[in-house]
């Protein structure tokens, strides 16, 4: 199956509950009414009314000029995702350091198992730092993920100091020469400010082995939060530097529209997207790809 085809059926469920019922309106005849039901199928679609109102006005203005309203809607669609250019992640100085944040039941630590899978199968070296000590089960299943995509998993267990883990995997990929260290953190609560604390400490104890570090945080949101998930990357901004979105579950129940306010609304690149389970579903984002398979025919 092509990428193509695997992210199309990833976002079966997001075609087939708005973008199929938005595609149909356009290749009706009343073009005016049909941009009408367009503008409310994208509020429905999670898109955010700042961003609705931005696509439904440029719309108006192309169809003027233009007798397939699909095709720009797609024009649309893209080029608003790529307002937010995202880029490759560039290993200049090693190890590379990314932190993977997240509140609790995004995806987070099975994300970092597809993290891991994907760098180790480009031929990158990896250490995954166990920073999530609140719960001995996400120790437990960070330590699979690393059996299972060959990564080296550092960890004090659970209960202990999730900085002095970081600092711990940061110090080992220097004296090993590795490419890369993931650090996972506790799925701590958008809210819950001490949690935060102790995240900017994380970050401040890798940034004393090696200045910019980490290099990127990547947060994960669960695309079936759909507004929610806003104001969770808002906390986290607020707190952090954030340098990328990893969106998980669009194979589930999410409309797809999150993906374009997330990138207008904050201004933050969405750079992976998960639209299954297994270790290779986890896969750089796209915008022309995402949006020809929203608005793609079965």
């Amino acid at each position: 199956m092509s990428l193509f085809s695997q992210i199309k059926d990833g976002l079966r469920k997001s075609r087939e509950s708005v973008f199929k019922r938005i595609r149909d309106a356009l290749s009706g005849g009343d073009l005016s009414a049909a941009i009408e039901e367009v503008e409310e199928l994208l509020i429905l679609s999670d898109m955010g009314m700042e961003t609705v109102e931005s696509v439904v006005d440029t719309l108006r203005s192309r169809t003027k000029r233009s007798d397939n309203a699909v095709q720009v809607l797609k024009e649309i669609l893209v080029e608003h995702l790529k307002e937010v250019e995202t880029s490759e992640t560039i290993f200049s100085e090693l190890p590379h350091v990314i932190s993977v944040v997240g509140v609790n039941g995004t995806g987070k630590t099975t994300t970092i198992g597809k993290l891991s899978k994907m760098y180790s199968s480009l031929g990158k070296s990896v250490v995954v730092a166990s920073g999530d000590t609140f719960r001995a089960a996400a120790v437990e299943q960070l330590k699979h993920w690393c059996e299972q995509t060959g990564a080296e998993f550092i960890s004090q267990g659970h209960g202990a100091d999730a900085a002095s883990v970081a600092f711990d995997a940061v110090n080992h990929a220097l004296s090993k020469k590795k490419d890369l260290v993931i650090i996972d953190t506790a799925g701590r609560l958008h809210t819950r400010h001490n949690l935060m604390e102790e995240l900017k400490k994380i970050h401040r104890v890798v940034a004393r082995l090696i200045e910019d570090a980490p290099h990127e945080v990547l947060l994960v949101i669960d695309a079936n939060t759909g507004q929610n998930g806003l104001m969770q990357a808002r906390k986290f901004l607020d707190a952090v530097r954030v340098t990328g979105i990893i969106l998980t579950k669009l194979d589930g129940t999410a409309k797809g529209g999150i993906v374009f306010a997330i990138s207008r609304e904050l201004g933050i690149p969405v750079k992976y997207i998960g639209i299954g389970e297994k270790l290779e579903d986890l896969r750089p984002f796209d915008p022309e790809m995402f949006v020809e398979a929203l608005l793609s025919t079965d």
